[in-house]
């Protein structure tokens, strides 16, 4: 008989910075993730910060060294999907960590994930935080229609022709806008919103969500812009190498 595959969430930050995963995760899913000794994680170094601060409170199935993680990135090919999914297949249950986050969303995990579908494995996805749903919940914007783009085009011109498109899309959809950024580019990134979209669109900032450090801002494009040029530098100067999550909606 399969095992299961377990799509266990991590803490948005690394656990030093936001600690112990038991404030912002529940309990019965830490109870699930001390108890596998198989995991298949986006990051080796992180899943073993992860379960090292879970150890705190919940003691592990097998000493962290003797716990199997291998791993799924951006970089893994579809070819290695059914031998991650072995031990599975064996009988074995397993976890899915992302690096940051819930597993298989703006994450690779999607596709072990469908090829567990397809090879009859249970798939038991687990409650912890999401920076996208967190984001949208705190922006006011609207939560009722959304749409999450990944990451926008890196050259001006083709961002700008996107973040156009994308506004046209809010405006008559009436559809909440969300995408995010590596964090070095954050600062780029909202220039280019402040620019491009319409004074009365609404855009929102979500940054370093769970963490003390937490912060999110929501106004329109006019509102940015009408801050003291200083002020609204050492907003964008803030932002960079901070993860954060960007939202509009068009007016």
């Amino acid at each position: 008989m399969a095992g299961q595959l377990f799509l266990i969430p991590n803490v948005l930050a690394s656990p030093g910075e936001s600690g112990l995963p038991l404030e912002v995760m529940p309990a019965s899913v830490l109870a699930v993730a001390c108890s596998l000794d198989y995991f298949i994680a986006e990051n080796a170094k992180s899943a073993r910060a992860f379960l090292k601060s879970v150890a705190h409170t919940h003691p592990l199935a097998k000493p962290l060294q003797e716990i199997r993680i291998e791993e799924l990135n951006v970089r893994t090919g579809a070819g290695r999907l059914p031998a991650l999914l072995a031990p599975v297949e064996q009988g074995k249950d397993a976890g899915l960590l992302s690096e940051a986050g819930v597993p298989a969303v703006a994450d690779p995990g999607a596709d072990l994930v469908r090829a567990a579908h397809a090879s009859g494995i249970r798939v038991r996805p687990l409650v912890g935080p999401s920076s996208l749903l967190l984001a949208l919940m705190g922006s006011g914007l609207n939560g009722q229609s959304f749409a999450f783009n990944g990451y926008l085009p890196i050259d001006a011109g083709e961002r700008a022709k996107k973040i156009k498109a994308l506004e046209l899309r809010s405006r008559q959809d009436r559809q909440t806008q969300m995408f995010i950024e590596t964090p070095y580019r954050n600062a780029a990134l909202l220039e280019a919103l402040l620019q491009q979209c319409q004074p009365e669109t609404l855009v929102c900032v979500a940054t370093n969500l769970t963490l003390d450090t937490e912060s999110i801002h929501t106004l329109s494009v006019r509102e940015w812009k009408s801050q003291a040029k200083d002020v609204l530098a050492r907003q964008m100067q803030a932002l960079q190498k901070q993860p954060s999550v960007f939202l509009f909606l068009a007016a």
